[in-house]
């Protein structure tokens, strides 16, 4: 009978062959694993939960308000802030002036066919420059008529209704101080009507009763339409402004103004015959306000 420990030499050799693999095989497995438990608490993880962190903090930063913009810079030195009247703007809302003026009427020349009375001015237009505007002008000019004219006519009164449309420039000679001179003139279509008066009886009815009275009412009548031209001057004040940049200006002018109208030998709706040298002159000196 045969013992089982007695192996053969191969058989032997072949155990411990096997032995030895399985040995091999159980140490790589527990180096793979102890490099997995490594490598999960690496600082390359570290350095990835702080990126993604980082990346949240980014995301909520941009979500914050935007910060405040930088102030304007002021105008270098010795250049002209243009800015804060519109003078030299490009929207032509603020470049728009107006006008509004009234005053009295004087005759001009020796020999003359209108005398005293009143006028009142309109006008729009737009500021070219702080210097330079150009306006488009009314005028309405309300004269009495001499004595000799009404005589010849054989009226009792009369006057001379002139109202014109006028293109009119104007150039400050000052344009940044607040007393300012300037220089005006221009020219355009005038028209120019002639009426002679006397008094007469007329109703006036009120609530209550009606009765008569006497005014001046026209009985003859002459007009002619023509072109003239007005040039002048004067002196305005600026209003406030911290640079001299108000747009209300207080002014005071007098102008020329030569209407070409023909020569009239007519009888004005059968009254006498009357005559009338060509040219009419005379010298509006307004008081008004520019914006």
């Amino acid at each position: 009978m045969s013992f089982p420990c007695r192996m053969s030499p191969l058989r032997r050799v072949s155990l411990l062959g096997a032995a030895a693999c399985l040995a091999v095989s159980f140490a790589s497995a527990q180096s793979i694993e102890n490099r997995t438990n490594a490598n999960a608490f690496s600082p390359s993880t570290e350095s990835s939960s702080q990126q993604m962190m980082a990346s949240l903090d980014g995301e909520s930063s941009s979500l914050a308000l935007p910060a405040a913009p930088a102030p304007a810079s002021s105008a270098p030195a010795g250049q002209e802030n243009t800015t804060y009247s519109g003078w030299k703007g490009h929207d032509i809302v603020h470049r728009l002036t107006f006008e509004a003026s009234g005053g009295v009427n004087a005759p001009a020349g020796d020999k003359t066919y209108i005398t005293w009375g009143g006028q009142f001015t309109l006008g729009g237009g737009v500021n070219l420059s702080r210097r330079v505007a150009v306006l488009a002008e009314y005028q309405f000019i309300d004269d009495k008529i001499p004595g000799a004219i009404i005589a010849e006519a054989g009226a009792q009164g009369g006057h001379d209704h002139i109202w014109s449309f006028t293109l009119d420039p104007v150039v400050s000679l000052f344009p940044k101080s607040s007393n300012d001179v300037y220089i005006t003139g221009g020219g355009g279509f005038y028209r120019k009507v002639t009426s002679f008066t006397d008094v007469l009886p007329q109703e006036f009815c009120s609530f209550y009763y009606c009765g008569v009275g006497y005014t001046p009412q026209v009985v003859g009548h002459f007009s002619s339409n023509q072109g003239g031209f007005n040039i002048g001057g004067g002196y305005q004040h600026r209003l406030g402004g911290m640079y001299g940049d108000s747009r209300t200006r207080l002014f005071a002018e007098v102008r020329y103004v030569y209407l070409d109208s023909p020569a009239v030998t007519t009888q004005p709706n059968g009254l006498g015959t009357t005559s009338v040298a060509a040219g009419t002159k005379v010298l509006p000196i307004s008081f008004g306000v520019r914006w």
